[in-house]
């Protein structure tokens, strides 16, 4: 459907017809600059979520005794709505009566204005879709076979050298999972920039969400979801390239 809806054009008369126009409009400035800007929200949401997620993945592959306990305390908070999660954010960051600024006057230091801002977008990204970095990256971390370490150590390898040259390049794939679980629902998603932008942040996931519901252009609307689509096909090929080169097994 998006397909059909991306190529077509409905005339005066009410007939459809074949036509690249939609496409081509895609391109024009506005709407590069708010796929340029996806992009690179997207991609630093996702670069943050790695660092952060691939430490704490690595300690709970390493602690055998309360592993299962931790975990299940970090994916609790994803068993609640999405846009309940992002309303609390709100009350969070509210510039006069929420909790960081209140903590902030309480404790005699500045203010700060995160709302609407990038920042915002940026952090409700990174708070959402982290569990989706941890998890692939934790999976692979803990099947990891333990002989393979201790064969390492036992050749004269210490802790970095054994990271760097058998625990990273054994990662890879879970690394590769998750960049993708993250990357694709943050390069798309239109709740967060609302919300946590107040609508000042336009991305490309607010602009299709535009077109559907409210100016009903449903045909322009899919051409935008078609390219965006090639373009998350492109990016996630060229990630996958880096597995299939350590691995040599592709993620398609």
């Amino acid at each position: 459907m998006i397909l059909y809806y991306g190529i077509t054009i409905k005339n005066i008369d009410g007939s459809i017809a074949l036509s690249f126009s939609n496409l081509k409009k895609v391109f024009e400035p506005v709407y590069l600059k708010a796929m340029t800007r996806s992009m690179i929200y997207a991609g630093s949401s996702t670069i943050i979520c790695l660092i952060l997620a691939y430490p704490l993945a690595l300690i709970l592959s390493k602690n055998n005794s309360s592993k299962s306990s931790i975990l299940f305390l970090f994916i609790l908070p994803m068993w609640m709505n999405f846009l309940l999660r992002t309303y609390a954010w709100m009350s969070l960051l509210e510039t006069n009566n929420g909790f960081l600024n209140t903590l902030l006057k309480y404790i005699h230091l500045p203010t700060i204005q995160i709302m609407n801002t990038k920042y915002a977008i940026i952090l409700g990204m990174v708070y959402n879709f982290l569990p989706f970095m941890v998890l692939p990256i934790y999976n692979v971390l803990v099947k990891i076979d333990k002989s393979v370490l201790e064969a390492a150590s036992d050749l004269g390898a210490n802790s970095l050298l054994r990271f760097r040259k058998v625990i990273l390049p054994l990662s890879i794939p879970g690394i590769v999972s998750g960049i993708s679980m993250v990357f694709m629902p943050a390069v798309t998603s239109f709740v967060i920039p609302n919300l946590l932008g107040g609508g000042k942040i336009n991305l490309i996931g607010n602009l299709i969400e535009q077109q559907f519901m409210q100016s009903y252009n449903w045909y322009f609307g899919s051409s935008l979801s078609l390219i965006l689509m090639i373009i998350i096909l492109i990016s996630m090929s060229i990630v996958s390239k880096f597995e299939s080169e350590d691995k040599g097994v592709a993620l398609w």
